[in-house]
């Protein structure tokens, strides 16, 4: 039996089973030569597979092959919108959980995989399109999670999806609205003045301003950082500290929108930089990792975690007193963080300053959290995960049961 959803003429009534981000994510970690099962798949679809298609294009874009993957990722696209990814052995009677997800890259959505891999509940993902209408009916679900990241992308299908959620009885995980408000000005613009907050001013600017900048015919105070929009995970960000080093910019970019804040130096008394994510789930903050370098631009995998013990070590007491301690230094930032963006599910890539503020870089819905870290090397990490992954579940069945 067939039917029409989302711009699709038909498509089967159930979802195409996949082995989906998590699982194949997992086997990359683990050293697995993905080539036999790239090969399997592949012969797949010659049948028209959406779901081989789908896992290729993930496979594909673990690989850094980016082009490939966004042909696999069309390709399936037009075969079927709904993907469900294995479930658990375990599960009896699982929670249905439906995420509304875009097109795109892994910074275009939550990735719930990891939140829900191996536990009672049983994910489908529905794909929207910015071109086709909202579908007039949904997979049969406990509760909905907004999946669709904050990006220009991706702002037509959140529109969509606020319209049309708000007018249905659909139990729902972060109202997209809210989450269209994330970008780095809007963030700016909802928690730069909380109480015990730190958040440097995110401009959006074009080519023509920046070059401005640079001829002195606007005003700039060096050093700043400037990315393009759109970019993450460190891609095109540059620290600057000249007008020549603005122009050197603009020749390696070609962008034509960018943003730009001012550099803050958040170095400890050691000089080490240390950047901090904290997930809160309604409300409650809880430690994802913290990463140190001797670099100012720090991510966890340039960072010096995986060769340093000590710094290890310093996770790990991070972690264990995030609650006592970190929580509570900060409790009315992460508690106005909260309150200001009205998000069920938030993110937040940070620091402290040295006058003892929460320096907030970021805050979104797509950063991930996962336990494919190695247990020998990082034996604290899932424990904290799962508190994690447990806070995560028992929001999904509150919502469920209208709580």
């Amino acid at each position: 039996m067939t039917r029409f959803v989302g711009g699709l003429e038909s498509e089967p009534e159930c979802a195409a089973p996949i082995l989906g981000l998590a699982t194949i994510a997992r086997m990359v970690a683990n050293g697995r030569d993905l080539e036999p099962l790239k090969t399997e798949l592949l012969q797949k679809t010659a049948r028209s597979d959406a779901g081989a298609l789908f896992d290729l294009s993930i496979i594909e874009r673990l690989s850094g092959n980016f082009e490939s993957a966004n042909r696999f990722q069309a390709a399936a696209l037009q075969r079927g919108r709904r993907f469900q990814p294995p479930l658990a052995p375990k599960a009896i009677d699982p929670l249905r959980v439906l995420a509304l997800a875009a097109p795109g890259d892994f910074m275009s959505n939550t990735p719930i995989e990891f939140l829900v891999e191996g536990r009672e509940v049983a994910l489908e993902t529905l794909y929207l399109s910015p071109d086709d209408d909202f579908p007039p009916a949904l997979p049969e679900h406990d509760v909905t999670f907004v999946a669709v990241a904050e990006m220009d992308a991706n702002q037509t299908i959140l529109e969509k999806i606020d319209g049309a959620m708000r007018a249905s009885a659909h139990k729902l995980v972060n109202q997209p609205s809210l989450i269209a408000r994330l970008t780095r000005d809007g963030a700016w613009s909802l928690l730069h003045d909380a109480p015990g907050v730190s958040f440097p001013a995110n401009a959006r600017v074009d080519r023509e301003r920046l070059v401005a900048m640079a001829k002195g015919e606007a005003p700039v105070h060096y050093p700043i950082i400037a990315r393009p929009v759109g970019s993450h995970a460190g891609d095109g960000l540059r620290k600057i500290e000249s007008a020549e080093a603005i122009l050197a910019f603009l020749d390696e970019q070609s962008a034509s929108q960018f943003y730009v804040a001012p550099f803050v130096d958040y170095r400890s008394g050691d000089g080490l930089f240390r950047k901090y994510r904290i997930v809160m789930i309604e409300g409650v903050p809880y430690a994802v990792h913290m990463a140190i370098s001797k670099n100012w631009m720090v991510h966890y995998l340039n960072a010096d975690m995986f060769d340093s013990e000590a710094n290890r070590a310093e996770e790990a007491r991070f972690m264990a007193s995030f609650d006592a301690e970190f929580a509570q230094r900060h409790a009315v930032a992460l508690a106005e963080a909260h309150r200001r963006t009205g998000l069920d599910y938030l993110l937040l890539d940070c620091s402290e300053t040295r006058d003892g503020k929460l320096l907030i870089f970021e805050a979104g819905t797509a950063m991930v959290i996962h336990t494919l870290d190695s247990e020998v090397v990082f034996p604290y990490k899932r424990p904290q995960m799962e508190k994690i992954f447990d806070a995560f579940e028992k929001m999904l069945r509150g919502k469920a049961q209208g709580r």
